[in-house]
């Protein structure tokens, strides 16, 4: 049996009460957990599998393949308050996305985890501006040796990130900053 600290950053139907669960963690990087009956409603998962918490997770790692299954799951932080605004949620899915685009599955990530745990524990409280994107955004590229320290222009580090990795920016990311500069009382 595997343990491991990990954000939950994506849920798919497999079957009609199973879920494929998508976990970033710092030690395992992203991987894949099958969590059977997860949709009953007497399943020892029913509400812990939201997206965006950061769980304790026990697992039974696959014999062929990456699909693990999944045992047990504990809340360590449900980050409720994102679901407080559509821009949170909005933001976090981005920053989630982001992270997949630059991941490999099942490479280690520490300070990838570390900064997107940071940031989503920030959304958690506060609506998201550019100036939290363009950090993320930094912190990432810098993380991953693509931007040296003293860089700072706007956009430059995604766009250094879309170059790098032959992969166009998730979607969330242009409807995220449209919000953000059409919101009313927008700080920027």
């Amino acid at each position: 049996m595997e343990k491991a600290d990990a954000i939950l950053i994506g849920r798919a139907r497999y079957s009609e009460t199973t879920l494929i669960v998508s976990w970033c963690s710092a030690q395992m990087g992203l991987f894949q957990t099958i969590a059977k009956g997860a949709l009953r409603p007497k399943s020892t998962f029913a509400g812990l599998l939201d997206l965006f918490i950061s769980a304790e997770i026990r697992f039974a790692k696959a014999r062929t393949g990456d699909l693990h299954a999944l045992t047990e799951a504990r809340w360590t932080h449900p980050r409720l308050g994102l679901r407080q605004s559509y821009a949170r949620v909005l933001a976090a899915t981005y920053l989630v996305k982001l992270v997949q685009l630059i991941a490999e599955p099942h490479t280690p990530l520490p300070e990838v985890h570390d900064l997107l745990t940071k940031a989503l524990d920030y959304l958690e409280n506060h609506e998201p501006t550019p100036a939290l994107i363009e950090r993320f955004e930094l912190r990432l590229a810098q993380d991953l040796g693509l931007m040296g320290e003293g860089t700072r222009t706007p956009g430059m580090a995604a766009m250094a990130i879309q170059e790098n990795f032959h992969r166009r920016l998730p979607e969330q990311r242009r409807q995220l900053l449209d919000w953000m500069a059409h919101r009313p009382n927008s700080p920027d």
